[in-house]
């Protein structure tokens, strides 16, 4: 897929087929994020890749998240309260669960460049699943399970997990990139 193309058409996916996913697929788009850059070379990521049973143990703690979510009643609304129930109970039906971590930082500004840097290891991730073909979905709205998702992905030596990526074949519901914000820059003289 061409470089724009995979750009403009990549999007969070949370509808996935049965489909199961190879390791060899898994291991393509895991490549593209070790190809990020990282402040000083620092390569803070770490990605633990659940499939199967272990799949099943980071679903389950994930699913969880459902008792957190009436505290957001009010910024969700209604609508979109059913449909978090749904996602974060079964994930869409993903195949794949990866859980994406990092060893906290001692002060703010190491801190800010290994998030810094892990974002852009999770974009290249998740455009490399545009351009193959497969869907995938971010998401950082765990904070209150972080102990059991450490445990589900046997995630130690101190690492902390950030965030988690749905990954699979797309589902039979469409979706599409939702419009960006065409103004999104300041130009100075």
């Amino acid at each position: 897929m061409e470089f724009w193309t995979a750009l403009e058409g990549r999007h969070s996916v949370r509808d996935f087929s049965d489909e199961p996913l190879s390791r060899e697929a898994v291991e393509h788009v895991i490549r593209a994020a070790g190809l990020a850059p990282s402040a000083m070379n620092s390569q803070p990521w770490r990605f633990h890749v659940a499939m199967g049973a272990a799949r099943q143990r980071a679903g389950a703690v994930i699913a969880q998240a459902t008792a957190h979510l009436t505290e957001y009643m009010s910024v969700l609304g209604p609508e979109k309260y059913e449909l978090a129930v749904k996602w974060y109970s079964e994930l869409g039906g993903a195949p794949v669960v990866i859980g994406v971590s990092m060893v906290p930082a001692t002060d703010e500004f190491e801190s800010t460049n290994a998030l810094l840097s892990i974002g852009a290891a999770i974009e290249n991730l998740l455009l490399a699943v545009t351009a193959d073909g497969l869907a995938a979905c971010n998401v950082t709205f765990l904070k209150w399970l972080d102990e059991g998702l450490e445990e589900a992905f046997c995630i130690g030596d101190g690492r902390k997990v950030i965030a988690v990526i749905a990954l699979g074949h797309p589902g039979p519901l469409p979706s599409a990139a939702p419009p960006k914000h065409a103004d999104i820059a300041d130009w100075l003289d």
